[in-house]
């Protein structure tokens, strides 16, 4: 199985050689890593021209990183695609190897794991623990939902349900996931271990008006669905984020 990794950039040069070299140096193969740069002033393209394992890079001025992820999806010609932030890294050198040998095995849609924030700086110090645990049909009105960036997804579900929402600027991540998981039932296996490290300081958290931001838009998300959550559901995905901090 080939995986399609898709990294959007945008004046990305302090974090990105982090992110390449933990694709670079993954353990499984058959990897395709394209870049989507948003036409970047810093030294990002420069960055990304020392690393060959590169497989395509454009750079174009885009409307944000969710028109940049939808680009990456329809360049993918791997049979699984996963999303890697460029302030992102694989917390070790198997993660592809686990993931997809866990797509073989299960024969699932999809996969995901568990996630941990670090400091920006010292990416050795834990901020925050996302244990994502198994799902059971119904989670997402509890407020549960996998971390992104640990969610690997076979092409064919991107071809039959569509890409992000462009409307949405701070949860299409949420609401492409309620789409395919809670809305058409996409089969999910669980791998419990960290897989993705995330520096802290993400779009939707970094502020509390972004916070907020992101909560109309997680309602949003149900209504564009045609779905019905539980009138307390957009407010227990917050919630549930403060038990992740309690770091054991």
């Amino acid at each position: 199985m080939k995986v399609s990794i898709i990294t959007a950039t945008y004046n990305s040069a302090s974090t990105l050689k982090d992110t390449l070299e933990s694709v670079q140096s993954q353990s499984y193969g058959r990897i395709e890593h394209l870049i989507i740069d948003g036409q970047s002033k810093d030294d990002t393209l420069e960055i990304v021209k020392k690393y060959p394992h590169i497989s395509q890079c454009i750079s174009e001025k885009d409307n944000g990183i969710y028109e940049a992820m939808n680009k990456g999806i329809q360049l993918a010609t791997g049979d699984i695609i996963g999303i890697l932030n460029s302030d992102d890294f694989y917390a070790g050198n198997d993660v592809l190897e686990k993931v997809v040998k866990t797509f073989i095995e299960t024969g699932c849609d999809a996969v995901y794991g568990d996630m941990i924030y670090v400091d920006l700086e010292d990416t050795g110090k834990i901020i925050r623990l996302w244990k994502s645990g198994n799902y059971k049909p119904g989670d997402f009105k509890w407020g549960w939902m996998p971390p992104h960036p640990t969610f690997f997804v076979r092409r064919e579900l991107y071809e039959q349900y569509g890409s992000f929402n462009l409307h949405m600027k701070n949860s299409a991540d949420y609401e492409l996931m309620l789409r395919f998981i809670h809305k058409n039932g996409a089969r999910l296996a669980y791998i419990k271990e960290v897989l993705v490290k995330m520096r802290t300081g993400g779009a939707s958290n970094n502020s509390l008006s972004a916070r907020l931001r992101a909560n109309r838009e997680d309602k949003q998300a149900w209504l564009i669905n045609g779905l019905r959550p539980f009138w307390f559901t957009p407010y227990l995905k917050p919630l549930r984020k403060i038990t992740q901090y309690l770091i054991k």
